[in-house]
């Protein structure tokens, strides 16, 4: 996994709104819970493919059956992960969040 710096200032800018000043803090938590969702939602699709493999004896199973549950597992591996997947939807401005309390101020 490579490491690529990012420039924050551009992150927080994204949650910045005609009222207010972005804040790194609001931004973090944003980002952490899409990726929590981008997390969840990889992981139910994962679940999905696998459990077409549920019930089948081990011992009785042919080996292209034990290759595709082989073959879906890696292709999970080397998808991006949820974190990368949530910092690039902020800077493509896919996300949509609001700030309830600056709603209720309104």
């Amino acid at each position: 996994m490579t490491i690529k710096t990012l420039d924050v200032h551009a992150l927080v800018e994204k949650t910045a709104s005609e009222s207010k000043e972005g804040n790194l803090f609001e931004t973090v938590a944003i980002l952490s819970k899409r990726s929590r969702q981008i997390a969840s939602r990889m992981k139910e699709e994962l679940d999905t493919k696998l459990s077409y493999f549920e019930g089948f004896d081990m011992e009785l199973e042919d080996p292209q059956s034990v290759e595709e549950q082989r073959r879906i597992s890696m292709e999970h591996e080397v998808l991006p992960e949820p974190t990368e997947k949530a910092i690039e939807e902020m800077f493509a401005s896919e996300i949509y969040f609001r700030d309830p309390q600056g709603e209720a101020q309104e």
